[in-house]
This record gives structure tokens, C-alpha cells and sequence, in this order.
């Protein structure tokens, strides 16, 4: 380690711990129950936006000690995503988290998440059959194996994820449930621009004239969520999204735009009393996802 890299390290410990193996985590984690606190969890990939600063924003109003994860997880992406470019701005993240006030932030190495020999894997289920499912195979393996990892290294009382990623937050709290963690998962609402385009580190990677032309995705869910509060069946509010997806200025591609009940994915039915609205699209090389969340009318049966 040179000495640039001993005082860029020792700078961003003076204002904020940084833990590096699960020994320093677990040992900061220990020394903040012993004072009372409870701990809340924000497990992120880092290139942090003002979406990741609420999820902190709302832990810290919980009074806990907040963690939150920094690390670029390899098993979810698929040979051909964008893992070597996936942004890394961890000097700037971590002063984002010390300005936050956030209490430690943990960014474990691949060789502490993933040690020689490793070889098991958390599998989900059937909610991780459709959706994106299809479209970035072994991606919810890769999410739910880390997230259980940094669980069992954390210890957290409650953690935080996004609605933006909707599916995932489904999956882990499906997880939670099923292997017994003694863990609160909260989701927070998804953070948007002035225009409506939800906040995603991968916003960075588009042109003015893809960012204009990513906007296509709020507007098609909005316009089936007017058609599901105006009383329309979802599979009409389907077929609304992809009509108005493809005026003015189409998506490249379109992985999915889907009406499907909230709480497990499936078709609506007429027990359905909340539709999630979700799309997956491409523009250029970035693919971007979005949601809605639409109680159904009282009177709808």
C-alpha cells in the first residue's frame, strides 16, 4: 500500500469508520448494542444519489446506528452487464455517508464476500420467475446471497431498500421470512427528478438525448395507472402503457411493461387490491427499470 493510499484512507477514517473484514464490522456492530443502540442497514453499490441518502435518511430517524454497505456485488451481474464499468466513487460516496450520519460504513473486498472454495447460493422463487427475472438470469441468486451474507455479517435490526427496485424488495423480504432473520425490512418510496424520471446510478451512463428519451417509462406508467383509478381492467392499463410508451420517441427495447398484483407478481385478479405497474426498458446501452404501486378503486370487485 503506498503512502497516497495510507492518507486517503486515514482521512476518510477520521471522519467516518470505514470497516474492512467482517471481524471490524462485527466488532463495531457489538460495541454500538452495548451502548443501547439499535442498528439500521443500507446495503448499497455505492455510486450513491440522493434515493440511497433517504433510505439513510430514514434510518437515522429511527435513532439507530446506521451501517451502510459499499460494494459492487460480481454474482448478480451477468457476463454481459456492465460490471467492470459499474461506477466505483468510493472517496465521494463515503463523504456522502459522513455528511448523512451515517455511523459506519462497511466495504468488504470480494475475497471476504466470496472466500476460496466458496460455492453456496441463497436460490429465490417463484418471484424471481418473472418481471426481470428472464431478462438477467441468476441476477436475484446473486441479490439474495449477498444480502443474506451482509445480514449474517451485520446483524441489523432493520434494513432499508428502495420501491424502485420493487421485485428485489419483494425477494428479500420473501428471503427474511423464510430463512428467519429476525430483521424488519422497510421499503422507502422511489426518489424521482422534477420530470418524473426515478433517481438510478445508472443514469449516469445516459446522453441529453437519451435522458430526454428515458422519460418514455414514467409516462407510459403513468398513463396506466390513469387508466386503472379511471376504473379499467389491468389488462387494459397494459395495453395503454405500451401504446403510450411508443409515442413520441420509443424505447430501443422493451425487456417488459406489466400490470401485476403487488404482492406476488402474478395476474391480476379480482382479490387484487393493489397493481404494481413495472417496466424494464433500453435506451442505448442502459437498461432502466420503474415502478408504480395503485390501490384499486373500493368499489372494484
Amino acid at each position: 500500500m503506498n503512502s497516497m493510499h495510507e492518507t486517503t484512507e486515514f482521512d476518510l477514517q477520521s471522519r467516518l469508520p470505514v470497516a474492512r473484514t467482517p471481524e471490524q464490522v462485527r466488532k463495531k456492530v457489538a460495541e454500538a448494542r452495548a451502548k443501547g443502540h439499535i442498528i439500521g442497514f443500507v446495503p448499497t453499490m455505492g455510486a450513491l444519489h440522493a434515493g440511497h441518502l433517504s433510505l439513510i435518511e430514514h434510518a437515522k430517524r429511527r435513532d439507530a446506528f446506521v451501517v451502510v454497505s459499499i460494494y459492487v456485488n460480481p454474482t448478480q451481474f451477468a457476463p454481459h452487464e456492465d460490471l467492470s464499468s459499474y461506477p466505483r466513487p468510493f472517496a465521494d460516496d463515503h463523504r456522502k455517508c459522513a455528511d448523512a450520519g451515517v455511523d459506519l460504513v462497511f466495504a468488504p473486498t470480494d475475497e471476504t464476500m466470496y472466500p476460496p472454495g466458496d460455492e453456496t447460493r441463497v436460490q429465490p422463487g417463484a418471484l424471481a420467475t418473472g418481471l426481470c427475472g428472464p431478462h438477467r438470469p441468476g441476477h436475484f441468486e446473486g441479490v439474495c446471497t449477498v444480502v443474506a451474507r451482509l445480514f449474517n455479517l451485520v446483524a441489523p435490526d432493520f434494513a432499508c431498500f428502495g420501491q424502485k427496485d420493487a421485485q428485489q424488495a419483494l425477494i428479500i423480504k420473501r428471503m427474511v421470512t423464510d430463512l428467519q432473520y429476525p430483521i424488519e425490512i422497510v421499503v422507502c418510496p422511489t426518489l424521482r427528478e422534477p420530470d418524473g424520471l426515478a433517481l438510478s446510478s445508472r443514469n449516469a451512463y445516459l446522453s441529453a438525448d437519451e435522458r430526454t428519451r428515458a422519460l418514455c417509462l414514467y409516462r407510459a406508467l403513468s398513463a396506466g395507472r390513469e387508466s386503472l383509478l379511471t376504473g379499467n381492467a389491468a389488462e387494459r392499463a397494459a395495453t395503454v402503457m405500451h401504446e403510450t410508451i411508443a409515442q413520441p420517441a420509443p424505447p430501443d427495447a422493451i425487456d417488459y411493461l406489466v400490470a401485476v398484483d403487488a404482492t406476488n407478481l402474478q395476474p391480476v385478479t379480482e382479490a387484487s387490491r393493489r397493481v404494481l405497474l413495472a417496466g424494464a426498458i433500453r435506451i442505448g446501452k442502459t437498461r432502466l427499470i420503474d415502478n408504480l404501486l395503485v390501490d384499486l378503486p373500493p368499489q372494484r370487485t
